[in-house]
């Protein structure tokens, strides 16, 4: 039985999105699919080498470096990122100052990032910082030479940056908890500690499993910070594959391979995104 497409006027109501989806989605990531097969420069016209560039993905040992400290600086940061969270919503949730702290947690996100990396530079440079004035030294991070440190500091940046978002999604989650089931507890006897661990962080699995993969792609996403604090170094030690990517095309030129790079991305974030609604709709049965 053939069913015949009605544009209805719900249609007509998110053509205009569609247009843009398409205009400003749609088109350019099929250009970057196109430019992916091709050996360019940005000058002169691109030859097209096929699946060239994605078959040099699999033998890049610089894009195997750049993954591994992708990983590495997403281990870091979400353990902490979604404790972290967790920790200061439910000490917040129905204090006096609940609402204050929330504001003031949530303006580095209001901040531009060019901003917050000059403040960070001011504050943390191990030579000239305030920090390392003020203490003489004794407690600056070295990370303008020392690996370590240098991850260290983007990961707390992105932290720093992104906390206030991740507050609220848990106390968000906090105010749908039907008072009712807390008092419950109590009444038959459960310590504070008890319907903490046995009650509120299981009802409270969705946004914390949301906030896990969020911040996932925050790691995927740290190109704006390591450019601007760190420059990928020292030694590369903080060469995201974002980083990574930047210099592929827009220092080294190799666009047609960059472009490969950037599918690559594309499809470690969709792996993500796949992995949010599989682990949301397991925490929701």
């Amino acid at each position: 039985m053939k069913h015949k497409f009605n544009f209805t006027p719900g249609w007509w109501g998110v053509l205009p999105s569609l247009t843009l989806l398409a205009i400003f989605v749609l088109y350019p990531l099929l250009q970057v699919l196109q430019i992916s097969s091709l050996k360019w420069d940005g000058v002169v016209a691109g030859e097209g080498i096929g699946f060239g560039n994605y078959l040099r993905l699999f033998g890049d040992a610089d894009l195997g470096r750049s993954l591994i400290t992708t990983l590495t600086l997403a281990a870091f940061v979400l353990p902490i990122f979604v404790t972290l969270a967790a920790t200061i919503a439910i000490e917040l949730e129905g204090t006096r100052f609940e609402r204050v702290i929330k504001a003031i947690l949530f303006l580095p996100g209001l901040w531009t990032i060019g901003a917050s990396a000059i403040g960070w530079y001011t504050l943390y440079a191990p030579d000239y910082g305030i920090i390392a004035t003020i203490t003489n030294g004794a407690v600056a991070l070295p990370w303008g030479d020392q690996g370590w440190a240098a991850l260290t500091l983007v990961g707390a940046f992105t932290i720093w940056q992104n906390i206030g978002y991740a507050v609220l999604v848990v106390s968000a989650g906090l105010k749908g908890i039907p008072q009712e089931t807390l008092e419950a507890a109590r009444v038959d006897g459960a310590n504070e500690n008890q319907v903490r661990w046995k009650i509120v962080i299981p009802l409270l699995r969705p946004s914390l499993t949301f906030l896990a993969v969020i911040g996932g792609l925050y790691a995927l996403q740290s190109y704006t910070a390591v450019y601007l604090l760190t420059r990928g170094g020292p030694f590369g030690s903080t060469r995201v594959l974002g980083y990574f990517l930047y210099e592929t095309a827009f220092e080294k030129f190799e666009f047609g391979y960059g472009a490969a790079l950037s599918m690559c991305a594309l499809l470690l974030a969709f792996t993500f995104a796949a992995l949010q609604a599989r682990a949301l709709r397991g925490s929701e049965q």
